[in-house]
């Protein structure tokens, strides 16, 4: 093996305790600094470099986004995997933007491997949050269509980290585009197989962000998006 592409957090780690040697290319929304993945952002050393997108940065401005889409948002109930380290870290990130925004959040946490989804969007709904944040996960992942499906029915208004959750029936993501991500990672591998080395790659910071809006869901849960909003999408679903 010449060279390990990696996504999730728990696979990067998994690669970086597998081998000091293989040069690893991450694909990551969270900081790989404050994780412990690279050194710097500048000069990460090791065998590691890559692609972030620091979704801290993301978290306010999906939250606003969110709010401008719907207005009448008055409490958010945020899905995540409570058994995995990086959606820990982007609810603090959510809940730091959420205080500076006056936006009450409910924490919907579920465990896989097997989340209680049916649970959580009922508890959603004692709770009185009137729309839903998605944190990506391995384990989420697999639940691409059931959990737009059962915002669709809990007549949610729901925002994700990734475009692909719009194309199964969500309303809407702001995300780094996913085939634009992998494509800057082939860069990165053809400049390691040429015998560059990872330690001295800096790593890059996804700074191009694709805002996608799916109108048929907006219209099956009786939302009407402002025109203003939909005049800033870069692909609308319809």
């Amino acid at each position: 093996m010449d060279v390990l592409v990696v996504t999730f957090l728990p696979a990067s780690r998994a690669a970086r305790e597998a081998t000091k040697t293989i040069p690893i290319v991450v694909v990551t929304s969270v900081d790989p600094v404050a994780t412990g993945l690279v050194d710097s952002l500048a000069h990460p050393g090791g065998n590691i470099t890559g692609l972030t997108t620091l979704a801290k940065d993301l978290s306010g401005k999906r939250l606003e986004l969110f709010k401008e889409t719907v207005p009448a948002i008055s409490r958010v109930g945020v899905l995540w995997d409570s058994n995995a380290e990086a959606p820990a870290i982007s609810l603090k990130e959510y809940e730091a933007a959420a205080r500076a925004l006056n936006i009450p959040l409910q924490s919907l946490a579920v465990r896989g491997p097997n989340p209680d989804l049916d649970g959580a969007f009922q508890a959603a709904a004692q709770g009185r949050a009137n729309a839903l944040i998605m944190i990506s996960s391995p384990v989420l992942s697999r639940y691409a269509k059931r959990i737009p499906d059962l915002a669709i029915k809990n007549r949610l208004p729901s925002t994700y980290e990734r475009s692909q959750y719009v194309e199964t029936g969500g309303l809407m993501s702001y995300a780094a585009n996913d085939a634009d991500q992998y494509r800057r990672a082939a860069v990165y591998v053809d400049k390691i197989l040429k015998g560059a080395k990872p330690a001295e790659l800096p790593v890059e910071q996804t700074t191009k962000f694709e805002f996608v809006i799916n109108l048929k869901t907006a219209k099956q849960i009786g939302l009407t998006i402002p025109p203003n909003v939909l005049a800033r999408a870069d692909r609308v679903i319809r």
